[in-house]
Order: C-alpha cells, then structure tokens, then sequence
C-alpha cells in the first residue's frame, strides 16, 4: 500500500480544505484520473492521481483541512506499476490550459519525497528547506529582506506569522505584539477558511504596515447617455488618473525604500462571494475597448463566484477598484493590500441639490473614497489622481 500527502499547492500554502471527493474508496483510478477538489486562500484546484490502481483508504473527508505534506489518500497499485504523472506537465502550464490549477504528484519511496517530487510551476524543493508561512508573509519577507528560515516561527504548527516577520526585520525595527487571547466557547464551525482566511491575512498586513489616509468627493455624471456601463466607466478613469499621477500606479518597497512606477494599469476588481472577498485581476486595462472591458469583467466575475478562476489570475496587480456602491453605501476607507499604494471605492449613486446657473438643480453623482498608502504619496498627487478621474467621469459619453 502506498499513501499519497497533500502536496504542495503553490506559494508555500500550508494547508488546504477538501471541497469533494470524485472517487471513492474501492475505486480504481488512472495516473491523471480526477481525484478531488480543494479550496486553498488563492482558488478552488483539482487534484489529479498520481498513480493507477485501487483506492484504498481516504485520511480526510469533505470539509476537513488538511496539511501541506499530511496523508491524503492510500492507494494500492495495479501490479508492479511504477508510473506517475508526466514529470513535464507543471501546474501552472495545466492551469492556463483548463482555467483552474492543477497538482502532478510522482511516486516516490517515501511520503516526504512524494511531496517534495510534487511539480507545482515547475519548482522542486526540499521538505527541510520549506518554511511554513503565507503567501502575503512571504511576500513581506522578500520585501523586508528577510530569511523566513532566520524567524521564529509562533503561529500554529510552526507557521510563520507577519509579526515573526516584523520582528526579524532590522528596516522596520518592529516589535512583535503580544497576541490576542484565544476566544472562549469557538469551534471548527467558526473558524475562517479559504478565501475568509486569506482576507484576514491580507487586511491584518494592510494594518501593520500601510500609512493609511483616504479622500473624499463626487463626480457629477448628469451628462451621461443612458445605459452607460458604470464600472467600464471608472476603469476608464482610472487609467486617465494613473496617467496624470503615475505615482499612484506603483509598487512599495519599505526596506529600500523605494517606489516603482508601472507601465500597465492591472486593475484588481473586489468581488463579493458568499466565501469572502476575491479579488481578480484585469490585465492592461488602459489598452483595451470598452466592449473588451466589459467581455472579459463578465466571463472573470463569473469565473470568481463559481471558484473556477485560477490563482494566476489573482497576481500581479497594480491598482484596485472597490464598486461596493452595487450594494449600498456612499463613501467607505477601502484598505490598501501591499505592496500596492492606492484603492478606489465607488459608492451608490445619489441624486443631490447643486448650484445650477440660475438656481438649484438635481445631478446624478457618484461618490468616491480614494485610499492611498501616504509613505509614498503625498496629499497633492492623491487628490490630482482624485481630480482626473472625476473630470474622466463628468464628461458626457
């Protein structure tokens, strides 16, 4: 008999919720064959067989969290078999082919070579090399310039936590907290999962290290044709925004510090879910049409609230618009997520009394909240970026 871990799903995660099972035990399978979904803080991925032959045994069952390099599964093999998943195929190649990610598992003499063989974007790494930490904590060491193996690691299992990051980091000269006292009476029901969990991680990043400040105002768009699409709309000013300040379509990096501008405008587009929060990304939105923004915008909200949208589709962006005015509320401070500098929420419309030519009149205006990270952006840059996109808004087409 031998037993499959969970193996690496990418970006050091350390653990991942079984979504369902597509086999089960007594089941015999082929190398590749479909085994079971699971829903990791990035998106919900396939884990296909590593091996052909019977199903013996499942160590986890739908809902249950397991971790990186735990048993999963035991098999027994057909025969003498030896073969595996072809070493070739990555996950992140098998991800932009069918929209989700995937997972290849090779045979391997024991359950740590098993996972530590597991082709996750082409990468092998040693079990005794891996340090256990998020992906946004990963993302603050490299920033910080700090060696995730150097800290100590006080989260659970051994997990690194952002404040073990902070406090390893002579740039930030950070002091770490003392943590809060565990919550009486919770259960395994209470707990945060995937997408909850990861904005949890995210937001408790944003508040430990953003220099937070958020401006208010409202674009007056009574001159609009009918039916015009709102939020292909406050893309497009966006970009005239980050055309006339570039400084708020940026990168930060503390440790430096230093500040890079980004040519593409790739825009983040927060998407409600009944799992959390997900936020997707359009890609060089400042070069496409209307009718492109659109097309894509659709078949990505879509993709986001079936759980089908792969975690590459989740990387890389430079700017975030939070249109939260789709449900209620007229302005918020939406939190920026480093490394980026800027967010901007739109809010319901409203339809208010302004000074007309000759006496008052009723306009149709779109609130806005800009929240900006003023370690690297100054007051004046925020509002100049503020003031294009109401200009880009107010005019009428």
């Amino acid at each position: 008999m031998t037993t499959f871990n969970l193996p690496d799903l990418g970006e050091g995660l350390p653990e991942a919720e079984i979504v369902a099972w597509h086999v089960k035990e007594g089941d015999e399978v082929q190398v590749d064959q479909p085994m079971l979904s699971v829903e990791t803080a990035k998106a919900v991925v396939d884990v296909p067989s590593p091996y052909s032959g019977r199903i013996v045994k499942f160590h986890a069952q739908a809902g249950d969290t397991v971790e990186t390099g735990k048993p999963l599964v035991d098999f027994e093999l057909t025969g003498a078999q030896s073969t595996a998943a072809p070493a070739h195929t990555s996950a992140r190649q098998q991800a932009s082919s069918s929209g989700q990610g995937m997972v290849v598992g090779h045979m391997a003499s024991t359950d740590e070579e098993l996972v530590d063989r597991a082709v996750v974007g082409g990468s092998r790494r040693s079990t005794r090399e891996r340090v256990r930490a998020a992906p946004a904590v990963r993302m603050l060491a490299k920033r910080l310039g700090v060696q995730l193996a150097s800290c100590r690691a006080t989260g659970r299992h051994g997990l690194v936590t952002v404040d073990d990051v902070l406090s390893s980091s002579n740039a930030l000269n950070a002091r770490p907290r003392t943590p809060s006292p565990p919550v009486a009476g919770l259960t395994d029901a209470d707990k945060l999962r995937g997408a909850r969990k990861a904005m949890s991680s995210s937001m408790s990043l944003s508040r430990d290290e953003i220099a937070m400040c958020t401006i208010f105002d409202d674009a007056d768009i009574e001159g609009w044709k009918e039916r015009s699409d709102i939020t292909v709309r406050l893309i497009r000013a966006i970009v005239a925004g980050a055309k006339s300040e570039p400084g708020l379509n940026a990168l930060f990096d503390p440790s430096g510090p230093s500040r890079k501008l980004m040519e593409q405008v790739n825009l983040a587009i927060a998407v409600d879910t009944p799992e959390g929060l997900i936020v997707p990304v359009l890609r060089d939105v400042g070069n496409q049409s209307a009718a492109q923004l659109r097309e894509v915008l659709n078949s990505l909200k879509e993709r986001t609230r079936a759980r089908t949208v792969s975690p590459e589709e989740m990387r890389d962006y430079t700017f975030t618009l939070s249109n939260f005015g789709t449900m209620a509320g007229r302005y918020a401070t939406p939190l920026v997520v480093p490394p980026t500098v800027a967010i901007l929420g739109s809010g319901r419309l409203q339809r208010d009394v302004v000074a007309g030519a000759n006496a008052p009149e009723i306009h149709t205006r779109i609130p806005l909240s800009l929240t900006f990270d003023h370690r690297c952006i100054t007051g004046g840059e925020a509002c100049r970026f503020l003031g294009a996109v109401i200009a880009d808004l107010s005019l009428p087409i």
